[in-house]
């Protein structure tokens, strides 16, 4: 039960961004309670034993690290942090029959000559540093102002002022801009996956929404680093927790919000332990709880568009490809049916209501960067963790038969797997304490029943570029922020906020900041 009845803050969420707000709230000298639904805190960042008997702790839905400010991190004065991946990426193909592939990493020297004998020629290694390259310049000019009041859509060109990459990125399609500048399919289609995470979208879509998650997952950190969270994801939200109540915020769980009733100065928070009141309510979930919670006309419906699966294996599985060790391909991102015709392949088959043929997917190992997330026995004998995210599966494909389509997916996918390797991934899947394989899915239905993420969408919705959609944001602080909503009083921290989406922290550190400026 809350300690008080009327608090100066009510967050409705403690996932991270609402956690995040808490925290600075609280230092602030500010009476905050959270109120959480689930019986824990933490949303899509949480650790999770999730095998039977098994000492390990996966990171059950979000997985990795590059939005999050170092400035949240400093300013809260957090227990966290994470390691770098010497490996970005590894993508096995088949060419002129033989297993061959991509390492993406180990330095340049090792990287040019795996674009060669992939490629033949230095040309692609060459558009690639040139457009990283410029996607770096982007990094380091926009990712400081994510935790900036929002800026004009002037205003954020203007501190880019590159035109050539403004125009590529924020007005063009990005297949115009991959097909321009890479010719070999492999290639594009590692540089078009970071547009499709969790988007449901062509390399050519007019409104541009393979842009705008592009763009985050090119931006993040000021370099567009991917980082392994030392022990889990689930160690970032203890740690956001931790400092929320050390500075005094409450954290109820158990505890659903049913209705916010305000008149723009004060509000009542309605639970199931009762109501209490508040000054200023921030709400830490999707638009499409925030206009239920609000009794307003809901946004138009989202969707999401993965597979997540977390497997645990008793070793990692050898590859065709012998040249690479598997250490190696499975420390970065492991891409399958990732080339670009394959992309638009399985775009177009589910657009038409099938599951693709070659499901893509993209695989990592946590545990090879750290295997503190793994019980001592567990690591002296070897295991090691698979995280594996889907692409082109959207919600509409499941809701005839969602647990039937999902198992049909996972078979489809492992199977797309199993044609790179030198042996079946099932040979290497663990066994929990009842002798079931170690391996478990969600589907986008999954995530929308049990994190309540509209339509199993990841980002709550489509992505926003970071900048006001009028040249005028208004003259409020939480318009100011990119945190208002309809009520004055009300403000979005989750996901769904301009410059939300991913595990950054960001919307909430801005709710707290125009809650902070209005004083």
């Amino acid at each position: 039960m809350p300690e008080r009845t009327s608090y100066g803050a009510v967050i409705v969420g403690g996932g991270h961004n609402g956690l995040v707000a808490a925290a600075y709230l609280a230092r602030a000298g500010h009476s905050v309670l959270v109120l959480e639904r689930l019986d824990h805190t933490g949303g899509a960042a949480v650790s999770t034993r999730a095998f039977t008997g098994v000492d390990a702790r996966l990171s059950r839905y979000s997985y990795l690290v590059s939005l999050l400010p170092p400035k949240i991190v400093q300013d809260l004065g957090l227990r966290f942090a994470v390691r770098k991946r010497t490996v970005s990426s590894y993508t096995p193909a088949i060419r002129d029959g033989r297993p061959t592939g991509l390492l993406v990493g180990g330095g340049e020297a090792r990287t040019r000559t795996a674009f060669a004998e992939l490629t033949g020629s230095d040309r692609e290694f060459t558009a690639w540093q040139r457009f990283y390259g410029s996607t770096a310049r982007l990094a380091e000019r926009v990712f400081p102002t994510l935790t900036e009041p929002l800026p004009t859509r002037a205003e954020l060109r203007a501190w880019i002022d590159d035109d050539a990459t403004w125009h590529a990125l924020f007005e063009r399609p990005l297949g115009e801009v991959v097909e321009e500048t890479f010719t070999d399919d492999l290639v594009r289609g590692v540089v078009l996956t970071d547009a499709l995470i969790g988007t449901f979208a062509t390399a050519h879509d007019p409104s541009l929404r393979q842009n705008r998650c592009f763009l985050y997952h090119v931006i993040g950190g000021g370099t567009g680093d991917w980082d392994v969270p030392i022990g889990g994801m689930g160690a970032l939200t203890d740690a956001l927790a931790d400092a929320a109540r050390r500075a005094g915020a409450e954290i109820v769980t158990d505890c659903a919000v049913t209705g916010i009733a305000t008149d723009g100065r004060s509000a009542e928070v309605t639970c199931g332990q009762g109501t209490v009141g508040a000054r200023r309510v921030l709400v830490n979930a999707a638009p499409r709880e925030l206009a239920r919670l609000l009794g307003e006309a809901p946004p138009p419906p989202a969707e999401g568009a993965q597979l997540k699966v977390n497997m645990l294996l008793t070793r990692l599985p050898r590859l065709r490809d012998t040249r690479v060790d598997p250490r190696e391909a499975f420390s970065g991102t492991f891409h399958i049916a990732e080339g670009y015709r394959q992309l638009e392949d399985a775009y177009q088959q589910a657009a038409s209501g099938g599951l693709p043929a070659s499901p893509p997917s993209e695989i990592y190992c946590h545990s090879l960067t750290d295997p503190s997330i793994l019980g001592a026995d567990l690591v002296r004998q070897g295991y090691q963790t698979l995280t594996l995210f889907g692409l082109h599966a959207p919600a509409r494909l499941f809701t005839a038969d969602n647990d039937a389509t999902r198992d049909r997916l996972l078979s489809a996918t492992l199977a797309e797997l199993d044609t790179h390797l030198a042996e079946p991934l099932a040979d290497c899947l663990a066994h929990d304490a009842d002798g079931r394989p170690c391996i478990e899915a969600r589907s986008p239905l999954d995530l929308d029943r049990e994190l309540g993420l509209p339509g199993g969408n990841i980002f709550h919705r489509d992505l926003a570029f970071p900048y006001a959609e009028t040249e005028a944001p208004g003259d409020t602080a939480a318009a100011r922020w990119g945190v208002a909503t309809s009520r004055p009083n009300v403000l979005l921290c989750g996901a769904g906020a301009p410059r939300g989406g991913g595990v950054s922290g960001i919307p909430g550190h801005n709710a707290a900041m125009a809650v902070l400026e209005e004083g």
